[in-house]
């Protein structure tokens, strides 16, 4: 049976287009709904789906961004209120798209669309090079990256630079910060984390672990056929998820 998400930031578009499908393609099982970007990354990390219906423009991190993180097991749905972007970027493509307010026939077309794929047991085309046109075409919106981090090291409170981290690591009810100088800590969520970094600057590898792109020594597999990768001058190795082992394939 094959599964999806749905993420979206309105939550009644979101609803109606689960209704939709489960009109159209009641075989389809929808997993999970997720409402921003970092939601939807967890989602896809968790339940590993068949289809990922994409909102392009979501809080957090786009649907672009999101695409971007997970590995090539899923197939990608655009959903976008923009037609600009939409004109001949997606027909060529290995990705789909759909158009706010969802129409039932161009669902339904998106649908078989899907079906043949499936049957045909054929896997998710690579859509780095429609996202970086996609993503030119959309305006530029301000970037304010997070720069520093206010981390409890016991009693003390200390001021780091983003650029100084390691890598970051959830642990329990705090995020560990891990730098040349030590280990503190801080009680932001890590999907909340990830959304005000530098996507460019740090890669979630792991659904409790960031890592800082320019610090990374080299990777390695496992036994187990895991990606491992090492942070230079430390001793960690970090171990990268399914849904994140795309990001080193060029590596």
């Amino acid at each position: 049976m094959p599964t999806a998400i749905i993420a979206d930031d309105e939550a009644h578009l979101a609803e109606y287009l689960h209704d939709r499908l489960k009109q159209l393609w009641p075989e389809l099982d929808v997993v999970g709904i997720a409402r921003n970007g970092p939601e939807a990354v967890k989602l896809i990390d968790d339940e590993g789906p068949t289809i990922a219906f994409l909102d392009i423009r979501m809080p957090g991190l786009t649907g672009l961004e999101v695409a971007r993180r997970i590995d090539q097991r899923t197939h990608v749905v655009f959903v976008t209120a923009f037609d600009q972007y939409a004109v001949d970027a997606f027909e060529r493509e290995a990705a789909d798209y759909l158009l706010k307010p969802v129409a039932d026939e161009r669902l339904q077309r998106a649908i078989e669309r899907l079906k043949k794929k499936l049957a045909a047991s054929e896997a998710p085309g690579s859509v780095s090079d429609l996202l970086a046109r996609i993503a030119a075409t959309i305006p530029k919106r301000a970037q304010n990256h997070l720069r520093w981090i206010r981390a409890s090291v016991g009693e003390s409170v200390r001021q780091i630079a983003v650029e100084d981290v390691l890598f970051f690591q959830a642990q329990d009810k705090y995020v560990s910060v891990v730098t040349g100088d030590g280990e503190s800590l801080i009680r932001t969520p890590i999907s909340e984390l990830a959304a005000q970094l530098n996507p460019d600057e740090f890669w979630q590898i792991h659904r409790s672990t960031i890592v800082n792109v320019a610090r990374i020594a080299a990777t390695r597999r496992d036994f187990s056929g895991h990606t491992i990768v090492t942070i230079r001058n430390h001793k960690a190795e970090l171990q990268v998820s399914r849904a994140y082992a795309h990001l080193f394939k060029q590596m």
